[in-house]
């Protein structure tokens, strides 16, 4: 939830920093998740034929990230209109829980691709026979089970009228004394189960994959497209993980336990904006993913090829539909011998 607007004293509210703030990234993240995921559904969906176990992490990655950016609209009008929410309670509770869903989705898919990426290198032979495109189906059914099941306390929070502005407020949680302590139990499960084992495999995986790619330096063209797309890949996640996930958990843990705690306004202003900023990042997670696609992806861009020639055939082929018949070779002898004719008359 976003705690950056948990009351504290006499202190001056950072209400239209977090305004302007959040509606300008969340729409910036809207356009950029919205082209970027979308154009990479539509040519995953279009060349499904070509389907690997990696191709259905792609898909279900983009699948989370395009539900994810639907909502950010209705977050984007919250903050435009000052704090004020006048969607319905449902609303409230179904774009809370969305953000969450992709968050955590992103990372476990995350994990599951990098995990197949790690078999594929270090254990090629045993990779054909469990990296098979049915039990990247079953892993992917699992996450959205586990990801939507542990992220349902988010649904249970809905929207609330302040007693101070008597504004009806929405992705704010109230500032019982109670609901803190609850946040602040959901913020450990989170940040142990959603973020650091994940964090964890990815760093296991990535280091075999090196060291792996340090023992085969003179290998074949093959084996050097595959020693390419990897360190492409460890360096996109790398970038998620450090831009966008880790800050995030990192600062709303110390921002939570600091509510325990009497600081200085200047601290508490500080941590209320560092959280409207990582938060941010969080989200913009969803424009980090299409990098993956390109640049990591299994064959995506030979995908991307393969539906630009198919485009082209297909506009070449209706062309010549519109285009006149020739002229029958027979046709055209008779023509010219009816020019001669008249030429002599």
């Amino acid at each position: 939830m976003d705690q950056a607007n948990f009351s504290a004293g006499n202190c001056s509210s950072i209400d239209d920093f977090r305004n302007q703030v959040y509606s300008t990234a969340y729409s910036i993240i809207t356009v950029f998740g919205l082209v970027g995921n979308g154009f990479a559904l539509f040519v995953l969906l279009r060349t499904y034929r070509q389907s690997s176990a990696f191709h259905v992490y792609m898909l279900n990655l983009a699948v989370a990230d395009l539900l994810c950016v639907s909502t950010l609209p209705l977050r984007v009008l919250y903050y435009v209109k000052k704090g004020q929410w006048d969607l319905g309670d449902f609303l409230c509770r179904v774009s809370s829980y969305a953000l969450y869903v992709n968050l955590y989705c992103s990372i476990f898919f995350m994990m599951a691709m990098s995990f197949t990426r790690f078999l594929a290198i270090v254990f090629p032979v045993q990779n054909l026979r469990m990296a098979t495109e049915r039990r990247a189906r079953v892993v992917c059914v699992c996450i959205w089970v586990f990801i939507c099941t542990t992220s349902s306390p988010f649904l249970f929070s809905g929207q609330h009228i302040d007693p101070k502005t008597n504004k009806t407020k929405c992705f704010e949680p109230p500032e019982a004394r109670g609901s803190i302590q609850k946040l602040i139990a959901l913020n450990y499960f989170s940040l142990v189960v959603g973020f650091a084992i994940p964090f964890l495999v990815i760093l296991l995986c990535y280091a075999g994959i090196v060291r792996a790619l340090l023992r085969n330096t003179n290998g074949l063209k093959k084996q050097r497209s595959t020693r390419t797309k990897a360190i492409r890949m460890i360096v996109v996640v790398m970038l998620a993980f450090l831009v966008s996930f880790m800050p995030y958990h990192i600062q709303r843990t110390v921002h939570l336990h600091s509510k325990r705690k009497n600081a200085s306004c200047e601290e508490v202003i500080y941590m209320q904006k560092s959280v409207v900023i990582t938060l941010c990042l969080a989200a913009a997670n969803s424009c980090f993913d299409p990098m993956l696609y390109f640049f990591s992806g299994e064959n995506f861009r030979h995908r991307l090829s393969t539906f630009r020639k198919a485009s082209m055939s297909s506009n070449t082929n209706q062309r010549s539909r519109h285009l006149p018949p020739a002229i029958h070779p027979m046709e055209g002898s008779e023509l010219k011998k009816c020019n001669g004719a008249s030429n002599l008359g």
